[in-house]
């Protein structure tokens, strides 16, 4: 068990948490939400140690281990990959040490051998023996193949360190489980695995992360930061938000009478909670959800930007051609080639790659940014484009300039009327309000930033709209405003994007571009995923040994 005590936590003036109590318990995994700036990692650090709070204690029940998902990718640079996972144990690897350090003394004495014998006991208690072989299937589960694990660290790509540090973190099956955004720079198959691992997990995990469709597969609670407390709720992600939106509906709606609204709810949950049956993490759910008391339930304190796209016109029959096209990297790599495929009415199209150069290369070259070696492109004569690049940086490049002005210089020729209040429309939809709009860019988050861009596209009109990482440092809150406007949109959407959730709910038909060639179905993501002829063709299509070059 693992329980918070008075935690407070102040910088300064600054309260981050004010006498925050909380208990985890075995069985049960927690997804830790809350805005951008909340502090989730900042709670994650007070668990493991790293912080020292302001007041009060965190109390692990003794002789349990806790195993944190570490996020310096240099720390381990002079260990071999396969040492590295080990270390995740760290009693066990420090038995390792000595026990290896007596048998290569020149003068091994009996005192050794006596001490030698209690490490081996030790060693042997802990799984000591098959740890390596244990490490090494971690590894391979992971998509870090066996070639790799004898290379120190320093030698391997940056994506495959953060598959290591992960092996690194679950090695052992610690008791205390704690994972910051797990699913950064993993492939969707690699997430999958990791929501399977989760699901079946015995012990306690709290995990922060902005993939919906990660924290709905694994988590049993959601730990909500908010106004400097933490309160959990039972259920994962999406019956949080579901349930904390109709309160909040129905809490607006003063005519409706007691009894209906207990009604609604009762019937909410009991839907949901049969849909949670299916999870592999159904029975401490579906147990829970069925002894939730309405009284549980609160409306959620988030503000949720308005992310509404309007068309100034539709599209007409010509949108997108593309023919022959084709890219290398600057080490000559094909990232893409022979991409022959036309864009019609009605499409959302998820674009996927296993290297996401690839993708932003493909992005880029449409929009004109970028030029393609070989092959062409067209648009429409009646598209209007609106681009959400991966790297928004040369968009912020004046330094004294506010959001007001930064906005206006993106007005297009058809919109006239353009005023103070105008501009504070679109920037207050994005949750700029007040003397927020008089702001300087060269001090706006990440977040801000792609806030800000979303207001330069959504003046536009536009009726293509074309996102590369659309959720990138984004909280949860601007994610679900903008997955939903995407899925009600009238006009053509093209994407990328490592939200699981995002592409299934946007896309109606994906493409896969490859150094071989593309796959293109006229289908959802989740069918594309188990779509047994695409799993064999991306098995042609990419080099065998892909992952070192991503």
């Amino acid at each position: 068990m693992l329980r918070v005590n008075n935690v407070t936590l102040s910088f300064g003036k600054r309260v981050l948490f004010d006498e925050v109590n909380l208990t985890f318990n075995k069985g049960y995994c927690y997804g830790v939400i809350g805005a951008n700036g909340a502090g989730k990692s900042t709670f994650l650090k007070i668990l493991a140690g790293e912080i020292e709070p302001t007041k009060g204690s965190v109390e692990i029940t003794p002789g349990e281990r806790m195993a944190v998902l570490n996020q310096n990718h240099f720390a381990f640079d002079e260990f071999t990959v396969l040492h590295t996972v080990l270390m995740g144990h760290q009693k066990m690897w420090e038995i390792m040490k000595e026990r290896d350090a007596l048998y290569a003394k020149a003068d091994f004495t009996e005192k050794d051998g006596i001490r030698a014998g209690e490490l081996e006991g030790e060693f042997g208690e802990m799984g000591g023996y098959t740890a390596e072989s244990d490490a090494a299937a971690l590894l391979s589960d992971l998509g870090v193949k066996e070639s790799f694990h004898e290379l120190l660290m320093k030698d391997i790509a940056g994506a495959l360190k953060v598959r290591v540090l992960l092996a690194q973190a679950l090695f052992g099956n610690p008791d205390i489980l704690v994972l910051d955004e797990p699913t950064n720079d993993l492939d969707v198959e690699t997430i999958n695995w990791l929501e399977n691992f989760l699901a079946d997990y015995e012990n306690i995990c709290i995990v922060v992360s902005h993939d919906r469709h990660f924290l709905d597969s694994v988590c049993t609670n959601v730990a909500d930061v908010d106004r400097q407390k933490i309160k959990i709720y039972t259920g994962n992600y999406s019956f949080w938000y579901e349930s904390s939106q109709l309160v909040a509906r129905q809490m607006s709606d003063k005519n409706k009478k007691t009894e209906d609204k207990r009604a609604a709810l009762l019937d909410f949950i009991a839907r949901f909670s049969a849909n949670a049956s299916k999870s592999k993490q159904a029975t401490s759910r579906k147990k829970a959800l069925e002894k939730l008391t309405i009284e549980e339930i609160e409306p959620s304190n988030r503000r949720y930007p308005g992310i509404i796209f309007k068309q100034l016109r539709e599209v007409g029959n010509q949108i997108l051609n593309i023919e022959k096209l084709e890219k290398k990297a600057e080490d000559g790599r094909v990232l893409f080639s022979n991409v022959n495929f036309s864009v019609n009415k009605g499409d959302k199209i998820a674009f996927v790659s296993k290297d996401h150069l690839a993708l932003t290369s493909f992005f880029d070259i449409i929009n004109g940014e970028l030029t393609a070696d070989k092959g062409k492109y067209e648009w429409g004569t009646t598209v209007t484009k609106a681009y959400l690049p991966n790297d928004n940086t040369p968009f912020f490049q004046q330094k004294d300039i506010n959001l007001m002005d930064w906005l206006r210089q993106y007005v297009p020729p058809h919109v006239t009327d353009v005023d103070e209040p105008f501009l504070r429309g679109f920037l207050g939809k994005m949750l700029f309000s007040g003397d927020e709009v008089l702001k300087k860019t060269n001090v706006l988050s990440g977040g801000e930033k792609v806030r800000c861009m979303l207001s330069r596209m959504m003046l536009q009109d536009p009726n293509v709209v074309i996102l590369d990482e659309p959720t990138n440092h984004l909280d949860l809150e601007s994610i679900q405003s903008f997955n939903e406007s995407m899925s009600t949109f009238k006009g053509i959407v093209l994407l990328t994007s490592h939200d699981h959730t995002f592409l299934q709910t946007v896309a109606n038909r994906v493409i896969e571009l490859t150094p071989s060639g593309i796959i293109d179905r006229l289908t959802t993501f989740d069918e594309y995923l188990q779509d047994a002829r695409v799993k064999q063709l991306r098995e042609e299509m990419y080099p065998k040994d892909m992952l070192v070059k991503v």
